[in-house]
């Protein structure tokens, strides 16, 4: 078994018992010294064989897994697996060789930074949707044309940004373009390395952020999260606890005005 398992943001004790467990029980190892802490390993055997994929090519890894056909492996991805992780063309390996496989899922950084930064991503009557995307750079042809963070700013929702510290300029200015729901006084927290015994959190704004992070030296492990609703709770309450809200499990209280959902799930 090829088991993709999510490291989690970094911290050992973030992984989930899952991964830990499959950790545990790995013949082979296969994980990025660049993206995942060695604390990771800690939940590993001693005698498990570990290559550390930060200089290799697909075909290297693949060339590992064709060399332990009966093994338990474990491939090793930070954060979870079905983001940014490359896992597709591993599984349509898995799939065009045999393998059994499976993925494992972990604790996105996204989760890790609102929770660092003490933060709700969704707000009533200010954003009910979280977008996670990556500025074009480097892999621009991996982007297709009308997944522009530009689209994304114009609904004002909460964005989360990966893999875009090294151009944060340029991040800038796009999430300021004609049509964007942001302004200059928009909040942004830039959460470097969160986990890590290193982590650091940067509150900032999206007008003031190019010139705060680079002078905070983030370069790289760093997520940021976009959008009015990082400014914290508003008057407008959850509908979900509210005493005049119905719910499958609860009635509205009599003396407050009744709103009925049958979709709630508090």
């Amino acid at each position: 078994m090829i088991s993709f398992v999510g490291a989690g943001p970094g911290a050992p004790d973030l992984i989930t018992l899952r991964g830990a467990q499959r950790l545990a029980a790995a013949d082979v190892v296969i994980w990025a010294a660049s993206l995942v802490p060695e604390g990771l390993l800690q939940h590993c055997r001693r005698d498990a064989i570990r290559h550390d994929s930060k200089t290799m090519t697909l075909e290297a890894v693949c060339a590992v897994y064709a060399t332990h056909p009966d093994s338990a492996i474990v491939r090793l991805h930070s954060g979870d697996p079905t983001l940014y992780s490359a896992i597709g063309e591993q599984i349509a390996w898995c799939r065009q060789h045999g393998r059994d496989h499976e993925i494992v899922p972990g604790v996105s950084s996204m989760n890790a930074t609102a929770a660092l930064a003490g933060c709700e991503l969704t707000i009533p009557g200010v954003a009910q949707s979280v977008v996670l995307t990556r500025l074009a750079s480097g892999t621009r042809a991996s982007m297709p044309d009308r997944e522009s963070v530009q689209a994304y700013a114009a609904t004002g929702a909460t964005m989360a940004v990966f893999l875009s510290a090294g151009h944060v300029d340029d991040l800038a200015a796009r999430l300021l373009e004609s049509g964007s729901a942001y302004s200059a006084d928009t909040p942004v927290v830039a959460g470097h390395r969160v986990s890590w015994p290193d982590e650091q959190l940067l509150r900032t704004t999206v007008g003031a952020m190019a010139a705060d992070v680079y002078a905070a030296g983030f370069e790289a492990t760093t997520l940021f999260l976009i959008g009015p609703a990082l400014a914290g709770a508003t008057d407008q309450r959850s509908h979900v606890y509210a005493p005049s809200y119905t719910t499958r499990f609860r009635p509205a209280i009599d003396d407050h005005p009744t709103v009925t959902s049958v979709a709630a799930h508090g």
